[in-house]
This record gives structure tokens, C-alpha cells and sequence, in this order.
């Protein structure tokens, strides 16, 4: 009987001494391994803090629009029409076409008609080339004083400039001049009176033979209030 009792101390140190010895009681009773770091907890902190993912394109597409219109001339005055209309240039600067006069029929001294239109202005002002052409002659005579003889390409017609101050700088005969080139100064030279500076201004419709002295007559008045001289 003791002897049992003995045994039956024996086994229970045994168990109890095993269950103390014995590895982790985890593992023992294989418990699940634990979770690998950075598996799915950082792939989800990476998901949550790291920037948003862009935005598919909403971008409006183009507006097709039309050209703005040009601006407006910015000279001050429209340009004048091209010779090509028909029309001269006004040859006086600073003179517009109503302050013109009709003179062409005025009688003149030695039973004279004028033939021609007088442009009142200040002595000095300049004055212009009418249209593209060539400066025929130039001469200083007793009546027109300074004068300027001025062919256009065509050769048909003669513009004629008289009592002029002095020529532009540069002016010479045979020298090709631009519609709105300055070729002299108002002045009172010749025959005109000192006191009413003024240009004396012709068209002639020249001959056959190109003679600067002489033409037929035709009245600059209507022209240079922009009939076409064609028409004349």
C-alpha cells in the first residue's frame, strides 16, 4: 500500500515536471504563425497616406473663335485714294478740300483766264507731290517765280507747282518722287502778292511731243475734291 502510494506520488511530479520542462505551450498546441510585418498593414497605411491618386482628365475641350477684326486706321485721317481711283492728293499740308476755291475762269492781267487754282496758306507750309512721277523741270520765271514741273508715269498729264518759297532739300530734275513727298514751300515768288502767300497749282493733258511748257489746260478744282481726273 505505501508502496502504491509512492508510484502514485512519482507519476503526478512527472507530469508536473514535464509540463514545466516542456517548449513555448504556443507552439505546443500550434497556435497560428503571427502576421508578417509589411504585408497588408503597410500596403494599407501606404494607400492611406500617400498622395490621391490623379484625377481622370476634365480639361474643357478648345472654344473655336473667330479673328478679332483689324484696328482701325491710327493716322488721324483715312489715307487719301490711290492715283489708281482717279484722284490727286490736296498738294498743300494742312489744307483740306473745302477750304478750296474755284478759280480756274478768273480773269488775270493781259485778258489771262487763270487756268488754274490758287491754295492760300502761310508762307513755308509744305507742299506735296499730288502723285508718283518725275520732276521734269524746275524753273524760276518771272511770273511763277519758282516753279516745279512734274510728269506722271504715263506721261499724259503735267502737275504744275508755282510761287514757291524754295524747293525741298534734294529736289532735282529727272528725280522720281512718291504721291505725298514734300517738294517745296508756300512762298510768294513771281507775280503773287507778298501779302497772300499762296500755291498756284495746273493740270495739263500734255502733246504728243512732251513739252513741259505746254498742254491743254484742265480744271484742278474738281479733282482735287476727288473727281477722277480721267473724267475731266
Amino acid at each position: 500500500m505505501k508502496t502504491l502510494r509512492l508510484l502514485a506520488v512519482g507519476l503526478v511530479l512527472g507530469v508536473v515536471g514535464y509540463w514545466l520542462l516542456a517548449p513555448d505551450p504556443s507552439a505546443r498546441l500550434g497556435a497560428a504563425e503571427p502576421a508578417k510585418v509589411g504585408s497588408a498593414t503597410s500596403s494599407a497605411r501606404a494607400t492611406r497616406d500617400g498622395p490621391p491618386p490623379p484625377l481622370p482628365s476634365t480639361a474643357p475641350a478648345p472654344v473655336q473663335t473667330t479673328p478679332p477684326p483689324p484696328a482701325p486706321y491710327a493716322g488721324g485721317s483715312a489715307p487719301a485714294p490711290a492715283e489708281g481711283a482717279g484722284a490727286l492728293l490736296l498738294p498743300v499740308q494742312g489744307i483740306d478740300a473745302d477750304q478750296l476755291q474755284d478759280t480756274f475762269t478768273d480773269a488775270r492781267s493781259e485778258g489771262r483766264v487763270h487756268d488754274a487754282i490758287d491754295i492760300l496758306a502761310p508762307n513755308g507750309t509744305p507742299v506735296l507731290a499730288v502723285a508718283d512721277g518725275t520732276v521734269e523741270k524746275l524753273f524760276d520765271s518771272v511770273r511763277g517765280g519758282l516753279t516745279v514741273y512734274q510728269f506722271e508715269p504715263s506721261g499724259r498729264y503735267c502737275y504744275y507747282y508755282a510761287h514757291l518759297d524754295r524747293y525741298a532739300e534734294g529736289l532735282a530734275e529727272k528725280k522720281t518722287i512718291k504721291r505725298g513727298e514734300v517738294i517745296g514751300y508756300v512762298g510768294s515768288t513771281g507775280n503773287a502778292s507778298p501779302e497772300a502767300p499762296h500755291l498756284h497749282f495746273e493740270i495739263h493733258v500734255l502733246g504728243p511731243e512732251k513739252q513741259w511748257w505746254k498742254g491743254e489746260s484742265i480744271n484742278p478744282y474738281p479733282v482735287l475734291k476727288g473727281a477722277p481726273l480721267a473724267a475731266q
